[in-house]
């Protein structure tokens, strides 16, 4: 009879061979067997194989055996026995953590990656709502533009998160012993607690919740994020367990929060950098009338335009894209734009020598950059505009009797030829028209081919109002509500940046 076979659990195969019974009970069988056995006749040593194969299970190999004592050791794996209830309950909450952490990890934005903390919190220790209450300037929105939410709920509205930020979240005690072991401070009843203030008591009857328990949002390295609360409708408290799993998963959750926080706020300011870089007023010029819409990507991207007032009256118009996103692209940006800048007032009565030079320069400074470029020299009073390209987009005139693309030659980007020069397009413009100049992520936001997102925008300037196309400011703002809704305008992960530069003369 053999000994049942040991199952296998998690892919584990069995500690020992179910031919070779190691326990106490199963080996005096066999020794048994043994002694009560006739004597063998003395045989011919056999070889080692032989050996091997033959002998008695439970038994020791022979010395010259690789498998003996004096032959190389085994590792056998540690016998675990996966029907133990502590086991499965430990497969278990390694199992919970792992999906938790799984889903954490897929988010790459600041707020996402705390409300899904909040989530997962509250599935841990089993509260159906709860809090992040940050600490001033920790979002990496607060340095920019209008101050973020401050207090992320779960499971709340507006008004409750509105009376609880009049509470104050307590902070764990310091110095106690099991300080490392327990990040929370647990309020099992806060009808009941001992210290807690009137308005509290009154935040917490109205809002009916009865007990709560909070973590800080503390990273290894001492940065303080904020404050978790989680509150339970009854009174209660998480069991150890519950607490365990919450503190290792919450080691990684704030540090995956802090790491999302760090990594917006290098973009932003790469993004603030950009802007920095660009013109902050357009300039008054007898004659034409200037607008201009920029949206930077999260990266900070490579896009720029211009406007400089030139000798006779003249007005040179520019825009222009550097390939890649970030610090650097930003950097190169800007030394482009310079650059465009010096050519334009020294000959910028010729485009396709301005953007000659600014090719040298790209080549001879930058040689692993590449960049499109349009330049245009407009005299507004004879309404002729003078402009050359290199890979970029033909700009759009609109006015009341025709909207149609501006011919220009078909010319490489900057940094991809040993030489460029291409030659350039003259266009006189009529009374109320608009010469509209973009970039290509104006087109690529929208996800479809470049044909297909260009009629789009032909087809946006077309059907604006007659009170629109007299505006350049109603109109690269109707232009960019049309080709770029809502959804498309507010993408917060697109590469692309955004540049609409209208002239009306």
């Amino acid at each position: 009879m053999t000994s049942p076979h040991l199952p296998k659990v998690a892919g584990i195969e069995p500690a020992v061979s179910s031919n070779s019974p190691t326990s106490p009970a199963s080996s005096e069988p066999a020794e048994s067997a043994a002694s009560a056995a006739p004597a063998a006749p003395p045989a011919s040593p056999a070889p080692p194989t032989a050996a091997r194969a033959s002998a008695a299970p439970g038994t020791d190999p022979p010395p010259g055996d690789p498998r003996s004592p004096q032959g190389r050791p085994q590792d056998h794996p540690p016998e675990v026995n996966p029907g133990s209830p502590a086991d499965r309950k430990r497969i278990c909450d390694l199992s919970c953590l792992l999906d938790l952490t799984t889903r954490l990890a897929r988010t790459d934005h600041f707020d996402a990656a705390l409300r899904e903390t909040l989530r997962a919190g509250g599935t841990l220790l089993g509260a159906p709502r709860g809090l992040v209450v940050l600490e001033p300037g920790t979002h990496p929105g607060a340095a920019h533009g209008p101050v973020p939410e401050q207090t992320l709920g779960m499971g709340l509205g507006r008004a409750e998160l509105g009376e609880l930020e009049t509470v104050p979240a307590p902070s764990p005690p310091a110095g106690t012993p099991d300080a490392d072991h327990e990040p929370g401070v647990a309020c099992p009843d806060l009808a009941a607690a001992p210290g807690l203030g009137a308005h509290h008591r009154q935040v917490a009857a109205r809002l009916g919740y009865s007990a709560t328990y909070t973590v800080p949002l503390t990273t290894g390295s001492g940065v303080r994020l904020g404050t978790a609360v989680w509150l339970y409708d009854e009174p209660g408290a998480p069991t150890v367990r519950q607490r365990e799993l919450l503190g290792g998963y919450m080691r990684y959750a704030t540090e995956h929060c802090a790491h999302l926080s760090e990594l917006a706020r290098i973009r932003e300011e790469s993004a603030a950098l950009g802007a920095e870089l660009l013109p902050s007023t357009l300039p008054r010029v007898p004659g034409v009338t200037l607008a201009v819409r920029h949206r930077t990507s999260p990266s900070g991207g490579g896009d720029w335009f211009d406007a400089l007032a030139l000798p006779d009256r003249a007005v040179g118009l520019a825009v222009g894209s550097v390939t890649g996103s970030g610090p650097a692209a930003v950097a190169a940006m800007g030394r482009l734009r310079a650059s465009l800048r010096a050519y334009a007032v020294m000959e910028g009565e010729d485009p396709v020598a301005v953007l000659s030079d600014l090719e040298l320069l790209l080549r001879l400074t930058e040689p692993a950059a590449s960049a499109t470029a349009l330049f245009a020299y407009a005299e507004p009073a004879a309404r002729k505009v003078l402009l050359a390209g290199a890979g970029h987009c033909a700009p759009l005139i609109v006015g009341p009797r025709r909207v149609e693309p501006v011919e220009t030659a078909v010319s490489a980007p900057l940094g991809m030829l040993a030489c460029w020069e291409a030659p350039s397009a003259e266009v006189v413009l009529g009374e109320g028209e608009t010469l509209l100049c973009y970039t290509d992520g104006l087109l690529h936001r929208t996800g479809q081919s470049m044909d297909r997102a260009f009629a789009r925008l032909r087809s946006a300037a077309a059907g604006a109002p007659r009170a629109t196309r007299e505006d350049p400011e109603a109109l690269v703002d109707h232009v960019l509500r049309t080709v770029l809704p809502a959804p498309l305008a507010d993408l917060p992960d697109h590469p692309e940046d955004v540049v609409l530069l209208a002239a009306r003369f």
